[in-house]
């Protein structure tokens, strides 16, 4: 049952899991959310954690980074594992300047440089979408929680340090809310293989102006970011018996 980059037993995956980029954030919303939490994979210390929240079983793993890390592991989660919904729960900078640092984006689309998407559809261009329901649930959420959040395009970069220098005016032209580097092939394999995924970023810096959240500014709102998708999970229907 083990892959090559996955060592949990089967069964040890609930249907639903959030995916960090930082396998140590993964192990902290285990520790600071979850009930009951064990680790159930540690390859390339890239940590896997199962427990439940408000009774709700969900997994939480780290997907690392770049497309191509984020895409073995929801790959390997679908399909061998049974995972059913993928949230990833990470970073992105802002770039157009009524985005703001601390702003959770709900990512309802990704545009990319990657070539991954385009080779699934046979060279032709392939719209990475979130899904529907689990972005309007994550409003929903938001609203509740009295939480200002921002749903738009995001576009997720192959390279952190881009040689392009006139991409960003680009994309703030194009209406793209931030940068980051997962969720287009987080959506792209979700559709491939018949799952449901949906991307909710923190921003943490903004590129145009150079501003980056503090170390503890970082946590308290991640923190925030991470109970919208606890919300978003708890409102998955549970998987038939």
């Amino acid at each position: 049952m083990a892959t090559p980059h996955i060592s949990a037993a089967p069964g040890d995956f609930a249907d639903v899991v959030l995916m960090p980029g930082d396998p140590l954030r993964a192990r902290y919303i285990s520790e600071r959310f979850l009930e009951n939490a064990q680790g159930v994979t540690s390859v390339r210390n890239m940590f896997g954690f199962t427990g439940s929240y408000k009774g709700r079983r969900l997994s939480v793993m780290g997907h690392g980074m770049g497309i191509p890390s984020i895409s073995i592991y929801a790959t390997e989660l679908i399909k061998v594992y049974g995972a059913k919904v993928l949230i990833r729960v990470g970073s992105c900078g802002a770039l157009r300047p009524d985005v703001k640092l601390r702003d959770v984006i709900i990512a309802t689309g990704a545009g990319t440089d990657s070539q991954v998407n385009r080779m699934r559809l046979l060279g032709h261009d392939y719209a990475a979408v979130a899904d529907f329901e689990l972005a309007r649930r994550a409003m929903e959420a938001a609203e509740r929680r009295g939480k200002a959040v921002r749903a738009g395009n995001v576009f997720s970069s192959d390279l952190f340090y881009h040689p392009q220098e006139q991409l960003n005016a680009a994309l703030v032209r194009m209406g793209v809310l931030a940068i980051e580097m997962e969720v287009a092939g987080l959506y792209g394999v979700a559709a491939e293989f018949g799952a449901r995924a949906l991307g909710l970023l923190t921003v943490s810096d903004h590129i145009q102006t150079g501003e980056a959240l503090s170390p503890q500014d970082r946590q308290t709102s991640f923190d925030e970011m991470i109970e919208l998708a606890l919300d978003v999970a708890l409102s998955v229907p549970l998987p038939a018996k």
